[in-house]
């Protein structure tokens, strides 16, 4: 069989061959693992809903929130038991992480206190930053622990800065972002709470 000569016109078709099939196959793989990946991010929010509530039976129909400050829209799923409601799970964010944009999951009961939270994604270091999914839920530490506490009644920024939460151990500009996405909820649900 004889040798097929190098130039370009060969070079470039070989190019758009390869270049097609990855594509092609790129694509499949896309709509192959959409709806899976769609369903378990899907099925990891009603997860933290229920983690960071107190018991309810019922959620009512979720509403989008544009924070005081501007910025995304956060989601609000207000919870009820007996049909009263017991408090509201909302979807805020920061990007003030170390490493960028997280999103959190949290609750504020029916009193205004934030009642749990569930980082939900994240790509602060691993061993510190990523200390935040239970740092701010120690209860034997009043001093980081945000569960049954809000914003009005304490400073919902770090201690280095003046404020009433310790930060996570050489991890203060993950904490300053935590407590960020945290006061971006509660001014939203203030905000909500007047209309």
């Amino acid at each position: 069989m004889a040798k097929k000569e190098s130039s370009f016109l060969n070079m470039t078709v070989t190019l758009i061959l390869v270049t097609g099939i990855a594509a092609a196959a790129l694509g499949f793989v896309y709509d192959f693992t959409k709806s899976p990946i769609e369903a378990a991010k899907q099925k990891a929010q009603t997860e933290a809903i229920k983690a960071v509530l107190p018991e309810f039976d019922k959620l009512g129909e979720s509403v989008k929130v544009t924070p005081p400050e501007g910025g995304e829209e956060l989601l609000f799923f207000p919870a009820y038991k007996n049909n009263e409601l017991v408090g509201t799970a909302i979807k805020t964010y920061t990007n003030l992480g170390f490493s960028g944009h997280f999103v959190v999951m949290a609750g504020i009961d029916k009193n205004g206190n934030f009642s749990g939270y569930s980082v939900l994604e994240h790509e602060e270091t691993t061993g510190l930053g990523a200390k935040m999914s239970t740092w701010f839920k120690n209860t034997t530490k009043p001093g980081q622990c945000i569960i049954e506490k809000n914003p009005e009644t304490t400073n919902f920024t770090v201690s280095k800065d003046g404020g009433d939460i310790d930060a996570i151990t050489a991890s203060t500009i993950t904490s300053r972002a935590f407590l960020d996405a945290l006061r971006r909820a509660y001014n939203s649900y203030k905000k909500e709470e007047k209309k």
